[in-house]
C-alpha cells in the first residue's frame, strides 16, 4: 500500500474519476480529488491527468490558483508528481495548442515544447488514438518491470519535445518517433503521454511504480 495522501488535480477536464479509481485499485490508501491549492500543499503525491486543449487547461489551472502550488510542490518540496496525457504536456515550458499563433506558457516543470504531431508515413492519422508500444529505457523507474515495448492506450494530437534528451524514459514509433514517457528521478517528476488508467495491466504496473516512489 502507498501511504499518505495522493491528490488528483481536478482542473475542469474529464477523466478524473477513472484516474482516482485506478490509483485506489493500485494500492493508494488515500486518494483525494481536489482543485484546492491547500490540498496540493499538503499532498504526499500529485497526479495531473487530463484530456483537452493545452491553452484551456492552463487557463483553468490559473483560474483555480493552482499553478504556483504545483510548481512549489514539484520544485523545492520534490513531491512525487505524475502527469498523464494532457497532464504530461502541461509540465512543459510552453505549448502551441490553442495559442492562436503564439506559444502558451506551461507549468515549466520540465524544459521543452509541446507541438503538433506530424505524420511521417502514409497511413498515420492524427489524432493518434489506440494502442501503441513504448520502448522504455533500461533504467526507467516509471516503466520498471514492464515487458519490452509494452503497449499503452493513447489519445492525442500533440507531443512533448524535451529540451534535454536525458529526461526521456520511453519512446513510441509513430510520426517519426516521439517521447511518450519522461522522468526526472532527482525531483521525482514523471510523465506519460498515454493513459495509464486505461491501459489495463501495463498501465496499472506503471501506477504502482509511481506509488512506490
Amino acid at each position: 500500500m502507498a501511504a499518505g495522501v495522493t491528490v488528483v488535480v481536478d482542473y475542469g477536464t474529464c477523466n478524473i474519476d477513472s484516474m482516482v479509481r485506478a490509483l485506489e485499485e493500485c494500492g493508494a490508501t488515500q486518494v483525494m480529488r481536489s482543485r484546492d491549492a491547500r490540498d496540493i500543499d499538503n499532498a504526499d503525491r500529485i497526479v495531473l491527468p487530463g484530456v483537452g486543449s493545452f491553452a484551456a487547461a492552463m487557463r483553468n489551472l490559473r483560474q483555480y490558483g493552482l499553478v504556483d502550488a504545483l510548481r512549489e510542490a514539484s520544485g523545492s518540496r520534490s513531491v512525487p508528481f505524475l502527469g498523464a496525457c494532457l497532464g504530461m504536456q502541461l509540465m512543459a515550458g510552453e505549448g502551441t495548442e490553442g495559442g492562436e499563433g503564439a506559444g502558451v506558457p506551461g507549468l515549466g516543470l520540465v524544459a521543452g515544447l509541446v507541438d503538433r504531431l506530424v505524420p511521417a508515413n502514409q497511413g498515420e492519422r492524427i489524432p493518434h488514438i489506440g494502442w501503441n508500444e513504448v520502448a522504455a529505457k533500461s533504467d526507467s523507474t516509471l516503466l520498471a518491470g514492464l515487458p519490452a515495448n509494452a503497449d499503452f492506450y493513447f489519445v492525442h494530437s500533440f507531443h512533448f519535445q524535451t529540451a534535454d534528451p536525458a529526461v526521456e524514459a520511453g519512446r513510441t514509433p509513430f510520426c517519426g518517433g516521439f517521447t511518450s514517457a519522461i522522468e526526472d528521478r532527482e525531483r521525482a517528476i514523471f510523465g506519460a503521454q498515454f493513459h495509464p488508467e486505461k491501459s489495463q495491466k501495463n498501465g496499472f504496473r506503471l501506477l504502482r511504480n509511481f506509488l512506490a516512489v
